[in-house]
């Protein structure tokens, strides 16, 4: 969310597709939790822009107008793409905790009654569900921040940046352009093992276990996805300082995104001559995956508990 907003700012994007208004008239908790907490981190950006200030209250004196009226979908939709992902992984968190906490035997002693009952609390078909849940939401997080970084590496489309966010010179250094392909390949793989475990099933043991939850596969393709999906984000996140160094636009950021942007700069330095990033990249990785945000935003962070119907 965090880098969603910083590329809102880098392209000093109006601020209303995140607003109350709009996104309160949509019934879903995940959408409207997303959308404030862009508008709490986001309320002292120097960057966003009131959408009315800018297009409805000032006379029209251009031939052409050169703001875009709505930004491309990986910008504009962050409520909407990341409020099914913050949904569905709080539910699999009540899951997950509720499995923890029951009585997972078999057979079951009923000591009170004297009593032993046989059946199948083992199986895992809720884990199992829930893992393969969790792994689509998070490869369409990986999906978001390849389509936020391809969009920052393509002049054409940002009309802010040098191509590739580039700060060296044209047609002898790279940019970030070598850094986009391990982006889409990683996606490219979490989208593959998206493809869900809980569907599958291989009898064994005499057709005794004839149909059998695949609950561990599940949990550790989803803890792959996850992993992939952290070095997506840093690849995003060394973009995107790159980025806002190069429009020299540091100082104009949101507190929240300028913490972000501060503690991405002390692991990778700004650079013009190419070199070879994977050790920035795997501290810049590390850092995102060990730093609690939401524990260190918590004082600045409302939750916002508004139930459809």
């Amino acid at each position: 969310m965090l880098l969603s907003l910083m590329v809102n700012e880098m392209m000093e994007a109006f601020d209303d597709h995140f607003s109350e208004e709009l996104n309160n008239v949509k019934l879903h908790n995940g959408q409207r939790q997303i959308a404030l907490w862009m508008r709490q981190l986001g309320a002292d950006s120097k960057l966003l822009r009131k959408r009315d200030e800018y297009l409805y209250e000032r006379a029209i004196t251009e031939d052409v107008i050169e703001d875009k009226v709505q930004e491309y979908y990986s910008l504009r939709c962050v409520p909407q793409i990341l409020g099914p992902i913050l949904d569905t992984i709080l539910n699999a968190k009540e899951v997950v905790e509720d499995e923890l906490n029951s009585v997972n035997d078999n057979p079951v002693v009923d000591s009170k009654n004297k009593n032993i009952f046989h059946g199948g609390n083992f199986h895992g078909d809720y884990v199992s569900l829930e893992m393969d849940k969790v792994k689509i939401a998070i490869t369409k997080l990986s999906m978001l921040a390849e389509r936020q970084l391809n969009f920052l590496l393509n002049a054409n489309l940002n009309q802010k940046l040098p191509p590739f966010v580039n700060a060296g010179k044209l047609g002898l250094n790279f940019g970030i352009q070598g850094m986009q392909y391990p982006a889409t390949s990683t996606v490219a793989e979490n989208q593959v093992l998206s493809n869900p475990l809980y569907v599958h099933s291989i009898p064994n043991n005499n057709d005794n276990q004839d149909i059998v939850s695949m609950g561990c596969n599940a949990a550790l393709m989803c803890n792959r996805v996850i992993e992939n999906t952290y070095e997506v984000l840093a690849i995003e996140l060394v973009a995107l300082v790159q980025a806002i160094d190069i429009r020299d636009i540091s100082n104009k950021l949101a507190p929240a995104t300028k913490w972000l942007y501060d503690g991405a700069r002390s692991l990778f330095p700004f650079f013009k001559e190419d070199f070879a990033p994977s050790q920035n990249l795997q501290e810049v990785k590390n850092w995102l995956m060990n730093t609690d945000i939401v524990a260190h935003f918590k004082n600045d962070l409302k939750a916002q508990a508004i139930h459809a119907g």
